[in-house]
């Protein structure tokens, strides 16, 4: 779908940019390598979405909601890398172990797989963002935990 790809990759440039832009470099391209995957995250306000892409993936936009998004990618005797489908569930959760549930969409582009997972935040609020990735589904999975505040629009 060039479409769907020329609107979320615009999403996703946005997104880098605008965490680029705010001067938190230490979010904007995260990953942790286990073996032969490297797991990409990052988050960032749902309002960096343009409303047309938001639509177009079903995804919902608000002054105090987020976005968390993965990828795994397999590392190729070559060198290469491969984006895969994975097993992606986690949770986020304020200083007050208040916690959500993330339901994680697949986008699958053919030359690139993302997971989006959406919640709620308040104001200047630090989540505590836990992921569990299992790209082999007869393997264990993988668990990454990071922080970040955000902010209302």
């Amino acid at each position: 779908m060039k479409t769907g790809y020329t609107l979320f990759t615009r999403l996703l440039s946005t997104a880098v940019f605008s965490v680029l832009f705010f001067a938190l470099p230490a979010q904007a391209a995260q990953f942790i390598s286990y073996g032969d995957y490297e797991i990409h995250y990052n988050a960032f306000n749902s309002s960096f979405v343009e409303p047309d892409v938001a639509k177009t993936y079903g995804l919902q936009r608000g002054k105090r909601r987020a976005m968390v998004n993965i990828s795994v990618l397999k590392k190729a005797e070559d060198g290469s890398k491969k984006p895969i489908s994975a097993l992606i569930s986690g949770s986020a959760a304020n200083l007050l172990q208040q916690t959500q549930d993330l339901d994680f969409k697949k986008i699958d582009e053919g030359n690139a797989v993302y997971y989006i997972g959406q919640f709620g935040f308040s104001d200047d609020m630090l989540m505590r963002i836990s992921v569990s990735v299992q790209p082999d589904p007869n393997k264990p999975s993988y668990d990454l935990q990071f922080e970040q505040r955000f902010y209302a629009d």
